[in-house]
């Protein structure tokens, strides 16, 4: 094993040129980059959104051209849009906020027993979140959900069903624990 002090400052200077210069470190930034324009700033143009969104770099969407952001709404950091193949939408109001790593699908697999869950046709539902929804950090919205406006969701829920204008719902599956205010 080499000891790190005996190496002389051109040889470190000589290692961090070829490990800068070697093209499978060239690549691997090509690829990066065609990743973050193919997950996210290709889909920026498509999507419909309203004037003053916010929206973290590291979102990613599918399908954005049947997405829709109202205005003010902020999107949190990885958080994910899968908007349906064919006729899937995702609709958040005005005011809404995603908390870090929100996933929302308009598209969800069968579950029809004896069969491998990606072998059965998926099933699109629009997923509509109303004006002033909050959704704290890994919230997860499944196709078909319709979240009435001013509703919280709490961290980690996993919403199936629909939630009331202005209720709190937590939990796996989610459920309404009280009204707000």
């Amino acid at each position: 094993m080499r000891d790190l002090e005996d190496q002389s400052p051109l040889r470190k200077l000589g290692r961090g040129l070829r490990s800068a210069l070697d093209p499978r470190a060239l690549v691997h930034a090509l690829r990066l980059l065609h990743y973050y324009n193919y997950s996210h700033v290709a889909p920026l143009r498509r999507l419909c959104r309203g004037r003053g969104v916010r929206i973290a770099p590291n979102v990613s969407f599918a399908n954005a051209e049947r997405i829709e952001i109202g205005d003010r709404a902020q999107i949190g950091a990885r958080a994910a849009l899968w908007a349906g193949d064919v006729s899937g939408r995702i609709r958040i109001g005005a005011d809404a906020t995603l908390g870090p790593d929100c996933f929302l699908t308009a598209s969800d697999y069968g579950l029809a027993a004896g069969r491998p869950v990606t072998g059965q046709p998926t099933q699109e539902q629009d997923v509509v979140l109303g004006a002033g929804v909050w959704c704290g950090a890994r919230v997860i919205v499944t196709a078909g959900v319709t979240i009435g406006d001013g509703a919280v969701i709490g961290a980690g829920a996993v919403v199936t069903r629909d939630v009331p204008a202005g209720s709190i719902a937590a939990g796996v599956p989610a459920r309404v624990l009280r009204r707000r205010g």
